[in-house]
C-alpha cells in the first residue's frame, strides 16, 4: 500500500570545496526532519554551475535516520537535479535495498517545496 508522509525540515548546507574555475563544487548536506518522517539526514551534493545564467545541476547522497510514521530506522536518498535557464527538475528516489530495521525494503519518492524559504516535503513510499 502506498503512504505518504508530510511535513518540513531545515537544511544546512556547508561548502567544501569550490572549484571557480571549472565550476564544479562539493558541500555537505545535513537536515533535520519534522513531521510524519522524524530525525536527520547526512549526506554530500556535487553541483556544476554553468557560464548561463539560471543552469546548473547537482546531484546528492543523503542517509536518513529517524522514524517514520512510527517505523525505526535509516535509508538512502539519491538526488538529481537541474535547472534549465530558470526551469526546475528534481527528482529524489530512494535507493534500492538501503533500508534497515523497521523500514527494510522501503521504496519510494521525495518532493521538496520551498515556501518563503521554508522547507517541505512529500514523501510517497511503500513497505512490504
Amino acid at each position: 500500500m502506498i503512504k505518504i508522509a508530510k511535513g518540513n525540515f531545515d537544511v544546512n548546507i556547508v561548502l567544501q570545496e569550490d572549484r571557480a574555475v571549472t565550476g564544479l563544487a562539493r558541500m555537505t548536506i545535513d537536515k533535520q526532519l519534522f513531521g510524519d518522517l522524524e530525525g536527520t539526514t547526512q549526506g554530500q551534493m556535487l553541483s556544476a554551475r554553468t557560464d548561463t545564467a539560471n543552469s546548473a545541476g547537482y546531484v546528492a547522497i543523503e542517509r536518513v535516520t529517524g522514524m517514520l510514521h512510527g517505523r525505526k530506522g535509516n535509508f538512502v536518498l539519491q538526488h538529481n537535479g537541474e535547472m534549465n535557464r530558470g526551469a526546475y527538475s528534481l527528482k529524489i528516489t530512494v535507493v534500492p535495498d538501503s533500508g534497515t530495521e523497521e523500514l527494510a525494503g522501503i521504496t519510494g519518492n521525495f518532493t521538496i517545496n520551498i515556501v518563503e524559504k521554508k522547507h517541505f516535503y512529500e514523501f510517497t513510499y511503500e513497505l512490504p
